[in-house]
């Protein structure tokens, strides 16, 4: 799965927290939210240097900031929960992440490792020719 696949299917399954979801299912969107946050972070740096037009631009690529950060938020989770799916372990697990360091570092390893081979409880391997297509 390239990233345009895994970005599109991240979109796609927005509101979607049952089933499984594949490491490139999470690590692709996770990149491509990285380089969006640092594209518009630019913006507003080089934008705020400009003077008064400079700093229209920069409210606007804040307000951008901020509503990216929020449309990508219920999706996030959703991912998350489907990737904790993979590993055979509830999604109650995120509240892990509440612990400081810790907790985001058991996060981490674990949305590194490969998921459960062949189907669990949360239904079959998304990798093996299963993939979910929610609106097809």
């Amino acid at each position: 799965m390239d990233m345009m696949d895994a970005v599109r299917l991240f979109f796609k399954r927005y509101t979607d927290f049952q089933g499984r979801s594949r490491r490139s299912e999470y690590w692709w969107p996770q990149l491509f939210f990285i380089l969006v946050y640092i594209a518009l972070i630019v913006v507003i740096g080089v934008a705020s240097i400009l003077g008064s037009v400079g700093q229209i631009l920069a409210g606007i690529a804040s307000l951008a900031y901020f509503v990216f950060a929020l449309a990508v938020l219920i999706p996030s989770l959703a991912v998350v929960f489907r990737r904790l799916h993979d590993l055979d372990k509830s999604a109650w697990w995120i509240l892990i992440g509440i612990i400081p360091m810790i907790g985001s570092l058991v996060l981490l390893y674990w949305f590194c490792q490969p998921g459960t081979a062949g189907s669990n409880q949360y239904g079959p391997d998304p990798k093996h020719g299963h993939d979910v297509d929610v609106f097809s």
